[in-house]
């Protein structure tokens, strides 16, 4: 029985799969075949496009406006081109068409999609044909509405042009002969359009419309920019020429070396520039005119600022120049006295080579300053440059000056401190001994039974060093970095010192002070008898420190806290 389930299962299984597979290629084979279908259709549609009665209805236009040779060779020639797309054309892609359904009744889709691409590729090369030749028969049908329309605008272009010289004719001087020859020559093209219209000449319609563009276009620049372009080259530029010509020769008078402006020169060619603009505007050719004087223009008035520019550069030459002479001369002075000082500065303090040569740079560096002040200016009396210049040599030497000067603020401020730090060294020495003093007469005025050994070996420490000072201070030259070091050395030993001799007295006399305080209670209490007996054998071998502590233990058996009561009475 289950053997039996199993095969039923198995074939059961197989059925629907061997199912499957069949409606899967089912429905390919459908989509297929629906696919091609759409193609061919599209494609059928397509070639039934490519000859539309519109260019059956353009061809006749045409041919009703035969009137002349010319017209009818054009006519000849568009329906010579229609009738090969028509009778040739369609008719081979027809055949086409009708061989790729008989592929596609015979599902042999494999060559059909070979052969698709390439009848796809006709038909599209066809209807651009077919529409390249409407569009070239429309430009014949409809040339007469469009040319007709074109020189309607540019009639009322014309006349617009013609009122606007007409109202201003006073502005145009020169060129009002020749607008007025370009008036004739219009009034003639548009005749000449009308008589070309009725003899359907195409080609010479085309001529005149073209003719009457140009001519309108340039007539009508002219009008509009004649005025403003003879404004410019009689009025404006000339009187501009003028007034900085004037402005010119003041400042060559005073001095002022102008001659990098070129002005002269620049004056003579723009000058042959308006002569050469006013020839051509006789002839009503405006190329480039407007574009010309509106650059002499900016460029003449650039000459302002050059002027301008050139009277601030000479008032700040003027400033440098006295500025500068001032501080080289004082830079000098400071320098040869550097210089003469120097030996002794050698002598005094351990200078090294290179600190010492900075002199002989500075005065080199100082040397060459002046060297190049001098040219510059010797330049400015002799009025070789414009000040334009000199004056940016200037500022170049300017800082060139700065920076000597700071090395040398610098230089001095390095010697002073060299001085400074000798003085200081002295007045610390006097600080020093003035601690040593000090910390001597406290211990001597104790009159201890015994110094701390401790004591004599910082004292002696502190006598050496204040020994190496001296011996520093008396050296030629000083090291200032071993004396610094020397004073350092010295005041810390002196500070150490002073600091032993305080807390030696300050023991001393705090453990004296418990004895006798403890002496009261010495008949009462045999253990403090005993402690202060230990205390005092302690300080009179001069160990302080164990003396105080015996004693206030002993004191703090009956008295607790008795060294916080003598520590206030000592600060007392």
């Amino acid at each position: 029985m289950g053997d039996n389930l199993y095969t039923l299962l198995a074939i059961t299984y197989a059925i629907v799969g061997i199912g499957a597979i069949v409606l899967a290629l089912y429905l390919i084979n459908r989509h297929q075949k629906k696919k091609y279908h759409d193609i061919l259709t599209n494609l059928e549609r397509d070639k039934n496009l490519i000859v539309s009665a519109a260019i059956l209805t353009e061809l006749n236009k045409v041919e009703n406006l035969i009137n002349n040779e010319e017209l009818r060779e054009i006519h000849e020639s568009f329906k010579k081109r229609f009738l090969e797309i028509k009778d040739v054309d369609l008719p081979r892609i027809t055949d086409e068409l009708i061989e790729l359904d008989d592929l596609y009744e015979d599902k042999k889709y494999k060559d059909l999609e070979r052969k698709l691409a390439k009848i796809e590729l006709e038909i599209v090369y066809i209807k651009k044909r077919s529409n390249f030749l409407l569009r070239e028969i429309k430009e014949i049908s409809l040339s007469e509405e469009k040319n007709r329309e074109t020189v309607t605008k540019l009639k009322g272009v014309y006349r617009e042009i013609y009122t606007s010289f007409n109202k201003s004719k006073d502005l145009y001087e020169m060129v009002s002969k020749p607008i007025e020859l370009q008036f004739e020559t219009i009034d003639k093209l548009f005749s000449a359009f009308e008589i070309a219209m009725e003899n359907n000449s195409i080609n010479e319609v085309g001529k005149i419309v073209k003719a009457l563009d140009d001519t309108i276009g340039n007539l009508k620049l002219v009008v509009e920019e004649a005025p403003s372009i003879i404004v410019m080259g009689k009025n404006l530029i000339p009187k501009k020429i003028e007034e900085i010509k004037g402005i010119y020769n003041r400042l060559i008078k005073t001095g002022f070396n102008l001659d990098y402006l070129n002005f002269e020169h620049n004056v003579k060619e723009a000058e042959k520039k308006i002569a050469d603009i006013f020839d051509r505007l006789k002839v009503l050719n405006l190329e480039d005119s407007t574009f010309d004087l509106k650059t002499m223009i900016d460029y003449f008035d650039s000459l302002y600022n050059d002027f301008e520019n050139e009277k601030l550069a000479k008032k700040t030459y003027d400033d440098l120049a006295r500025t500068i002479g001032v501080r080289t001369s004082k830079t000098e002075k400071v320098l040869k006295n550097l210089n003469r000082s120097m030996e002794d500065l050698q002598y005094s303090y351990d200078l090294t080579d290179e600190e010492v040569n900075v002199v002989n740079v500075l005065s080199e560096d100082l040397g060459l300053i002046i060297k190049d002040y001098d040219v510059i200016i010797e330049s400015g009396r002799s009025k070789s440059f414009p000040y334009s210049r000199l004056c940016k040599e200037l500022e170049q030497i300017n800082v060139r000056l700065a920076k000597t000067e700071d090395n040398l603020d610098y230089l001095l401020r390095t010697i002073g401190s060299l001085k400074d730090d000798e003085l200081r060294a002295r007045e610390q020495l006097e600080e020093i001994k003035g601690i040593y003093r000090q910390a001597k007469k406290k211990i001597n005025s104790y009159k201890l039974p015994v110094i701390p050994k401790n004591y004599y070996i910082e004292l002696i420490e502190t006598e050496e060093a204040i020994a190496e000072v001296v011996k520093e201070l008396e050296l030629k030259p000083i090291s200032m970095k071993t004396l610094n070091t020397r004073v350092d050395t010295a005041r810390d030993l002196v500070l150490k010192l002073y600091i032993t001799t305080n807390e030696t007295t300050r023991t001393a006399y705090m453990a004296e002070a418990s004895i006798v305080y403890g002496n009261r209670y010495r008949a009462t209490n045999k253990e403090i008898e005993i402690g202060l007996e230990k205390s005092e054998n302690f300080f009179y071998k001069g160990n302080y420190r164990a003396s105080l502590e015996h004693a206030i233990s002993s004191i703090n058996i009956i008295e607790p806290g008795i060294h916080k009561k003598l520590l206030e009475r000592y600060e007392k």
